[in-house]
């Protein structure tokens, strides 16, 4: 048995009396998308039903982000009945209010991974991480999905520490094969990005940005095309396990079905506690100017998307209409802030004080799933029951790929998904009481190195 994979009798007290069912609170309030730009300015969608009663399906994928949808769309182009159900809408999560960068790569650093796990799962996992960028590239071309695709990102250093730090970054990578990242000094950074907040970075020619949340909703909407059912506002509140089916029991419905992927990530809400002990929710805040007009093409000649390489980073963009979108900061236990644009405005104003004149339009904070360990976690809780989660705030990538490894392993392509699931996951000091002050003091101690340099 893989670290991964759970007993069944470790799955007995998830099952909840019938009449207990509802009492599991809804994540998401009232199920509608927060006040962000993404939602401001999302594509048209169609209303989806409610589950109200009792089905069958081959595959139910529990959540409508995007491990759920790649594993869908996976799926449905290799033949198989799939049933999507969400919780509140498509993308509602941390899928539709991301940064919308394609970063290439895992929070852990490939060195981390050699480290800890040794150089056969270093290289494994370095033959992956470009994948899911790929993934994204080939669903918009494919499906024809409107989301602003734009090329290229960049990760910048303060200091000539964090500089060298990117030169080894950027040595390792070639000696796994990746070209196409290329060493910048500052008159190069500024060519890029209009500051001299910075010292010099790394260019990812690979990497780029996008409308998050358009990029759901067209996903969707392929898996929909592709004959694929989706129910919105459906919560999921327990799953049964039986030897020749699994259960899905929702609010108000169930799906009956011979397999399920759970994909619930930061918002997977106590329904499986054995998966929810795993992950500490995590918030991170962005905010959107108004429109800048001319000043867009003076701050980001060359509209690349940009995070620096600070343990609580800032990460930041041009939108289509050229709006500033600036992230940053993080809360761990996934609390939203009192007030998200103060919080990030001073960050922003260091690196374009130019922008102090001008309004903040929107301020929105969501979760993403951390793990102690920074990598992601996939594996088995069934034989029936595969889930993965733990992105650590590289997930829209890495949720792309590991929705075709668990889409691989149901069509019996099992070795990515058998590579990953034996990676032994790490629990949090402490388990759940202690995790969040843990990472406090753990995000404090990076914090001074970050301030200081060192």
């Amino acid at each position: 048995m893989s670290n991964n994979t759970l007993p069944n009798d470790a799955l007995t007290n998830n099952t909840l009396p019938n009449n207990n069912h509802r009492n599991i609170p809804h994540y998401s309030d009232n199920g509608q998308y927060p006040d962000s730009y993404y939602a401001a300015s999302r594509n048209p969608k169609p209303d989806r039903p409610t589950l109200k009663n009792d089905i069958q399906a081959e595959i139910c994928v529990v959540g409508g982000g995007y491990s759920g949808l790649s594993a869908g769309l996976h799926l449905i182009e290799t033949g198989h009945e799939v049933v999507v159900l969400e919780g509140a809408q498509i993308g509602w999560g941390a899928s539709g209010r991301n940064g919308g960068q394609i970063v290439n790569g895992l929070n852990a650093s490939l060195e981390k991974i050699k480290k800890s796990y040794g150089q056969k799962n270093a290289d494994f996992v370095s033959q992956l991480v470009t994948r899911g960028g790929k993934i994204i590239r080939r669903f918009i071309s494919d499906y024809d999905i409107k989301c602003d695709l734009k090329e290229k990102n960049i990760f910048a250093a303060f200091n000539t520490s964090q500089l060298k730090d990117l030169q080894s970054t950027h040595d390792l990578w070639e000696s796994y094969g990746m070209h196409d990242r290329e060493m910048l000094d500052k008159e190069g950074i500024e060519k890029y990005i209009n500051t001299d907040a910075y010292v010099g970075g790394i260019i990812d020619h690979s990497g780029g940005h996008f409308h998050p949340l358009n990029l759901a909703l067209g996903e969707a909407v392929a898996i929909e095309q592709g004959g694929g059912t989706i129910y919105e506002n459906t919560l999921v509140v327990d799953i049964e396990y039986a030897d020749d089916s699994i259960k899905v029991i929702t609010e108000f419905g169930t799906v009956t079905c011979k397999q399920a992927v759970l994909c619930g990530n930061a918002y997977l809400n106590k329904v499986i506690p054995k998966l929810t002990d795993r992950v500490m929710p995590v918030s991170t805040q962005i905010i959107a100017t108004e429109p800048l007009g001319d000043l867009a093409n003076e701050l980001i000649p060359s509209d690349v998307c940009v995070e620096d390489v600070r343990y609580i980073l800032d990460y930041y963009r041009l939108s289509a209409d050229k709006r500033m979108l600036f992230g940053g900061g993080s809360v761990y236990g996934g609390q939203d802030p009192a007030d998200i644009a103060n919080k990030i405005k001073p960050n922003m104003y260091k690196i374009f004080p130019q922008l102090r004149d001008f309004k903040v339009d929107y301020a929105w904070s969501g979760n993403f799933a951390l793990s102690f360990s920074r990598v992601p976690q996939l594996g088995k809780l069934h034989d029936r029951v595969y889930f993965a989660h733990g992105y650590s705030g590289h997930g829209v990538t890495g949720s792309h790929l590991f929705g075709q490894i668990l889409a691989d392993a149901i069509n019996g392509k099992t070795a990515e998904f058998d590579a990953f699931a034996q990676i032994p996951w790490i629990p949090f000091p402490g388990g759940r009481a202690l995790r969040v002050p843990y990472s406090v003091m753990g995000s404090w101690w990076y914090a001074l190195k970050d301030s200081t340099g060192m």
